[in-house]
């Protein structure tokens, strides 16, 4: 199993040097003791798939479909809808991402159905606890759960290669998940190990399901997903800058102060994200307009949010996707629901070191393109 030790060890003398940071030698001993332990374990699950599992050496992916886009665009409103179309579409939920290799989850499914016949499920009820006083004060921010789909990258964190790691310490600045299109030797090795996760994870789901992928990080990985899986299909979630880039900077900095970190802690941060936030309009972009060969759709938050059942018919057409009575009766109701859903989650371009004024210069062309309104100041969604 593939472990990125340059960025392991960058992390290791960040943390070094964060001598005020009260969180500094428990993390340290996770990073120099645990880290390591985990990663051997995992590598020796990794290895024995292959013995056990004899079907992964014949495993493909075929076509699969990426989501992606700026953060707060749509893209996991798109990717719950898409992935109940569970007879068409493999997925990783949350849980799944902690374990990368097949047995461990094989295992773990095992356990489940055990714990249901001779515990009647009593297991599950304590995690199910565990998961509401966890991720339920931040559901009106980010809809998370263990059983819920997320994004492929957390499934890399026991690689070292995913942006999980810059959630739980502000060091955007230090380490980059963002421009692996740019790096030309680390993102080889990078995506090898996400083909084999995803090899695992379609086996896992029964070997002939489409892969469905949901991550704005990969927003910068356009090129190198096209090299990997040169089938691959996108669907890019575009949303006015001015409504998604502060409430992704919002998203980011409340849960890093959520763990004790000072303003001022995050703010190279905040910089480094905001600057990259421009990129993930403009990436995407660039690149599927180079390869006109790539089925992809771009589709505007403002159809998603009002009509969300013809985003999704939109998509499937793009793609070349059938779409089963049983799920268009399914997202019929859910389209319902959706637009009767209103977020609480409240943020003001003015809390950063961001103008609108600044965000309209530098996107006009998508502004022109979508008919966007000048940015304003105090946005509540």
């Amino acid at each position: 199993m593939f472990f990125d030790v340059n960025y392991w060890w960058r992390v290791v003398r960040h943390v070094w040097g964060l001598k005020s940071w009260p969180g500094r030698r428990r993390m340290l001993l996770r990073l120099l003791i645990w880290t390591p332990f985990v990663t051997l374990f995992h590598s020796l699950c990794f290895m024995l798939d292959y013995l056990v599992f004899p079907r992964l050496w014949q495993q493909q992916v075929n076509r699969p479909v990426f989501i992606i886009g700026h953060a707060r665009s749509g893209t996991t409103l798109m990717h719950r809808l898409m992935s109940a179309d569970g007879d068409k579409f493999s997925y990783f939920l949350y849980w799944e991402m902690f374990f990368p290799s097949l047995l461990q989850k094989k295992l773990i499914r095992l356990l489940g159905r055990l714990d249901e016949r001779c515990l009647r499920g009593r297991l599950k009820a304590r995690l199910v606890r565990w998961d509401d006083e966890t991720f339920g004060p931040y559901r009106h921010m980010h809809n998370m759960s263990l059983w819920n789909a997320e994004e492929d990258c957390f499934a890399m964190q026991a690689a070292f290669a995913s942006q999980q790691w810059s959630l739980e310490i502000p060091m955007m600045d230090i380490v980059d998940f963002f421009h692996i299109d740019e790096m030309s030797k680390r993102r080889g090795r990078w995506l090898r190990h996400y083909r084999e996760l995803v090899k695992r994870q379609l086996l896992l789901n029964g070997g002939d399901k489409i892969h469905l992928s949901k991550n704005p990080v990969m927003s910068g990985w356009v090129e190198s997903l096209i090299a990997t899986f040169p089938d691959a299909r996108f669907v890019v979630m575009i949303r006015d800058p001015a409504d998604c880039i502060p409430s992704c900077l919002k998203l980011v900095e409340t849960n890093w102060r959520s763990k004790g970190w000072p303003k001022e802690a995050c703010q190279e941060s905040l910089d480094a994200l905001t600057e990259i936030s421009f990129e993930h309009f403009s990436h995407p972009w660039e690149v599927l307009s180079r390869h006109t060969e790539v089925d992809r759709l771009f589709i505007d938050y403002r159809l998603l949010t009002a009509t969300p059942k013809k985003a999704v018919v939109n998509a499937y057409a793009a793609l070349g996707l059938s779409m089963e009575d049983s799920y268009d009766c399914w997202l019929q109701d859910q389209s319902e629901r959706e637009k009767a859903h209103h977020s609480k989650f409240e943020y003001s371009l003015g809390e950063f070191r961001i103008s609108g004024e600044e965000i309209y210069a530098r996107l006009e062309d998508f502004y022109i393109k979508y008919e966007w309104s000048a940015p304003g100041a105090e946005i509540t969604e």
